[in-house]
């Protein structure tokens, strides 16, 4: 069986950006590169490491045509600027300034300070922004300091976001991560026929106990969240962890930010948790009701990444990078694992002792 997901017939828009239009886009913003790009790791958006002619190199960010607004974008890079302001460890995005290019494309900037770039050039456009370019490695999750360093990292990022929330970015919900994605599922053509029906079930099952919890855990006061603080999001340096990616900020629960970092048996799961709470509490209060929220969340992720891959099918970077996505093995391991996620929300939440 091959599905080929949404608007499967259209050139998909990353086609256009070819190595000319990048290097004309970044030497019009006052970064003129020496010809050499290396593509970063990245599905969502187009990232690349680009030599300049001095010697330096930045990281330019195009991001996914229409996936988000000019305001959106501005409000991340804001985010970032101001977690940056309070000496919290972020690679905030550069500021941009117009250089004369002979691309015969138009450059306008945007945001103040003027972090973000569109490039509209033969019919198309695109949005992007350029940071300094970092090194570092993965987090040892094995280490409680290393747990306790996190919990602090998160801690203060969770103070910082709680000062404001996002005007305009989502929010992270059971409607807008849950019900609404499984619509973006249950409309597409990616589910095979005959397993549409016991995944819609499963699906509606979850949902309905996801709602039930986040019920029960009650009205939450939430902040700006990193919102996809999984370890692969973690820049380890000497002086220790840093933000990489703010692309998927929003408003939501502070538990968002810490449970990705779990893993293993429940008894495991439950000392992770309480060694990052150690860190965090020294910086911000976590309402204990939000350990409610870890397995509906689990849930929610689930369904979001499916309907994630479903609308990105038309890249054809995704069939490459997620063969098995159109493959009935997938949607049965998915009914599978969301009645596991049933049993899972149906046990009391995870205690600190």
């Amino acid at each position: 069986m091959t599905t080929r997901g949404i608007d499967a017939a259209a050139t998909h828009p990353y086609d256009l950006l070819t190595p000319q239009r990048l290097l004309d886009a970044l030497d019009a913003v006052g970064f003129r590169g020496d010809g050499r790009l290396i593509q970063l790791n990245s599905y969502e958006n187009r990232v690349f490491q680009v030599l300049l002619e001095d010697g330096s190199a930045v990281v330019a960010k195009f991001y996914r045509p229409a996936r988000w607004s000019d305001t959106q974008i501005l409000e991340e890079h804001q985010f970032a600027l101001e977690l940056a302001a309070h000496e919290i460890p972020v690679i905030a995005p550069m500021t941009l300034s117009a250089h004369e290019s002979a691309s015969g494309g138009d450059i306008t900037l945007h945001g103040v300070p003027t972090t973000l770039a569109v490039d509209r050039n033969a019919g198309t456009e695109f949005r992007f922004a350029v940071y300094p370019r970092r090194s570092g490695h993965g987090p040892e999750l094995d280490d409680p300091q290393v747990l306790r360093w996190l919990g602090r990292f998160i801690g203060r990022l969770h103070a910082v976001g709680a000062g404001a929330s996002f005007a305009a970015r989502r929010t992270l919900d059971s409607d807008t991560f849950g019900h609404r994605r499984l619509r973006v599922l249950l409309e597409s053509d990616v589910i095979p026929m005959d397993q549409q029906e016991a995944y819609r079930q499963r699906c509606g099952d979850a949902l309905a106990r996801v709602d039930e919890l986040f019920t029960r855990a009650g009205d939450l006061a939430g902040c700006r969240l990193h919102g996809d603080f999984h370890p692969g999001n973690i820049l380890w340096r000497a002086e220790g962890p840093h933000i990489v990616d703010l692309d998927d900020c929003c408003n939501g629960p502070a538990i968002q930010d810490l449970w990705m970092l779990l893993s293993g048996s429940r008894e495991s799961m439950c000392a992770q948790l309480a060694l990052l709470v150690e860190g965090y509490s020294q910086f911000a209060l976590l309402d204990r009701a939000e350990l409610l929220l870890i397995e509906p969340l689990r849930t929610l992720r689930m369904i979001h990444h499916s309907a994630w891959l479903a609308e990105r099918w038309s890249d054809p970077a995704f069939p490459l990078a997620f063969p098995w996505f159109d493959s009935p093995n997938y949607w049965l391991q998915q009914t599978q694992q969301l009645r596991e996620q049933l049993d899972a929300m149906a046990e009391p939440p995870l205690q600190l002792g």
